[in-house]
C-alpha cells in the first residue's frame, strides 16, 4: 500500500513570509440541487452559500461556492470519518454528487500588505477590497494555473491549488514578490 505521507505533503512549496502551507484538508465537491444543499448544510454545521461567489466558516470547516449547483466543502484531515458519514447519511436519498477530491490539492495561504498584489501579478480578476471582499472565493486562473481563491480577511487568501501545480505556482508567486519589492 501506498504511503500517504507523501501524498498529503506541500510537493516544491517555496515557502516564503507572504505564502505559507495550510494543513492537509478532507475536501469534498459537492454538486446537487436545493433539497440536498440543505440537507448538507445541517449535516456538514457550515451555512452552504446559495449566494454566488460566498465562503461560508465554523470553526475550522467551510463551504465554498464554486457554481450555481457546485461547493467545495473543506474541513481538518482528522475529521474525514465524521465528515464522510453525516453527508453520507444526509445525501444518501437525494439526488447528488459528491467526490472526495482531498488528496487531489493542498491550500496555502497567502497573507500580509502585498497579498493582493501579489495574486494580481497572475490573476485576472480584481483583488481590491472593495471588488473582492472578505468571504468571497472563486474558481479562477494563478499564472496558467486553475485555482480556487478565497479571502479569508483583509489581507489574507486560501489558494487552494492542484497538487501538480504547487510548485509551479510558489515559483510564479515568488518571482512575482521579487518584483513588487
Amino acid at each position: 500500500m501506498r504511503d500517504l505521507r507523501a501524498a498529503r505533503s506541500h510537493p516544491g512549496l517555496l515557502v516564503s513570509d507572504l505564502l505559507r502551507p495550510l494543513p492537509p484538508a478532507t475536501r469534498y465537491i459537492l454538486r446537487a440541487a436545493e433539497p440536498a444543499r440543505a440537507a448538507a448544510q445541517r449535516a456538514f454545521g457550515v451555512p452552504v452559500a446559495a449566494l454566488a461567489c460566498r465562503a461560508a466558516a465554523a470553526g475550522e470547516r467551510a463551504a465554498l461556492w464554486l457554481g450555481p449547483d457546485e461547493w467545495l466543502l473543506l474541513a481538518p484531515e482528522a475529521e474525514a470519518g465524521a465528515v464522510a458519514a453525516a453527508l453520507d447519511a444526509a445525501l444518501g436519498s437525494l439526488p447528488h454528487s459528491l467526490v472526495d477530491v482531498s488528496h487531489r490539492q493542498i491550500a496555502c495561504s497567502v497573507c500580509g500588505p502585498q497579498a493582493a498584489t501579489l495574486l494580481q501579478a497572475g490573476c485576472p480578476l480584481d483583488l481590491d477590497a472593495r471588488a473582492f471582499p472578505v468571504d468571497m472565493c472563486t474558481r479562477t486562473v494563478l499564472a496558467k494555473a486553475e485555482v480556487v481563491l478565497w479571502r479569508t480577511g483583509a489581507q489574507a487568501f486560501r489558494l487552494e491549488v492542484w497538487r501538480s501545480f504547487a510548485a509551479y505556482v510558489s515559483q510564479f508567486l515568488a518571482e512575482a514578490a521579487r518584483a513588487i519589492k
